[in-house]
């Protein structure tokens, strides 16, 4: 199998920081007058190819792009080359590549990739797909509602430590149930990654109540992730002080669009704020757990 070798960043600095730095002022001009397909062409090659992770390494073949981990952590395709006449070679190749590390790995399937047929013969080697497919809203930040750009009230802090991370594992185990210390790794280690990410609890009489967090990696998107709050304090401005607050700064480092992957329930409140649909991304795992 032809590859491309993996090359890591120069510094850690590499994966984050403004997108002038990034891609390069003629580049970024471009990026304010794009149609949808456009967009899409922009969000494949920042988000699923060129796009770097701090604790993955990519490896770009003839066929696919995939991120590997240290386990027990999920491996996963971001992105397929291969046509339809050769998806039974490529996930043939792919799952024997992934079996000696056995870990679960994911392959991303996007509603805009020109493979109708990627995702039954995925199902045909075993892959279980995820029925919570994942809608992807973007926001073009420099059209961004007047309430996402008036000043933010709310009591919200930005965490820069492992000790901080307390307050969004205590929101989300109590949102989404289970123990999410996991926070305290990933999320720990990437605030180690100057400009990378930004975290952000607002709270309610020093108690948190709602969370959110953006990465920012090369290119012309930043991400939005999280975005929980507490049931009580719900339709109380949190939400929406937490979603300005992020967006504010993505405009303040110059990225020209905001994305976030939503469910049945975020969609309609992105909606709300500006965010428009672009693709739906579907995810297919396969569990090398022999």
């Amino acid at each position: 199998m032809l590859s491309v070798p993996y090359s890591p960043p120069k510094s850690k600095t590499d994966f984050g920081g403004d997108v002038q730095r990034a891609e390069g002022a003629e580049y970024f001009n471009k990026a304010k007058h794009m149609n949808k397909s456009e967009l899409l062409k922009l969000y494949d090659q920042d988000l699923r190819e060129q796009v770097e992770y701090p604790e993955a390494r990519k490896e770009i073949t003839a066929d696919v792009v995939r991120f590997v981990r240290e386990a027990p952590a999920m491996n996963f395709v971001s992105m397929t080359y291969a046509d339809e006449s050769n998806l039974e070679r490529v996930i043939k190749n792919e799952v024997e590549y992934f079996a000696p590390m056995n870990q679960p790995f994911t392959w991303k399937v996007y509603d805009h990739d020109p493979l109708p047929g990627v995702g039954e013969k995925l199902k045909s080697h075993g892959f279980i797909r995820d029925d919570d497919a994942g809608d992807i809203m973007v926001l073009d930040v420099k059209n961004s509602p007047a309430q996402l750009l008036t000043p933010v009230t709310a009591d919200i802090r930005r965490i820069t430590n492992v000790e901080g991370l307390k307050d969004i594992i205590f929101v989300l185990d109590k949102v989404w149930g289970g123990s999410n210390t996991w926070v305290n790794g990933r999320l720990g280690g990437h605030l180690n990654v100057p400009g990378y990410l930004s975290a952000y609890v607002a709270y309610v009489d020093d108690s948190p109540a709602s969370i959110g967090w953006t990465y920012f990696p090369k290119g012309h998107f930043a991400t939005l992730f999280a975005g929980s709050t507490l049931e009580e304090y719900r339709k109380h401005g949190l939400y929406t002080g937490i979603l300005a607050t992020r967006v504010q700064e993505i405009r303040e480092r110059g990225y020209q669009y905001a994305v976030v992957e939503t469910g049945d329930m975020s969609k309609p409140i992105t909606q709300k704020h500006g965010f428009e649909y672009l693709t739906t991304v579907w995810d297919y795992e396969l569990k090398n757990d022999k």
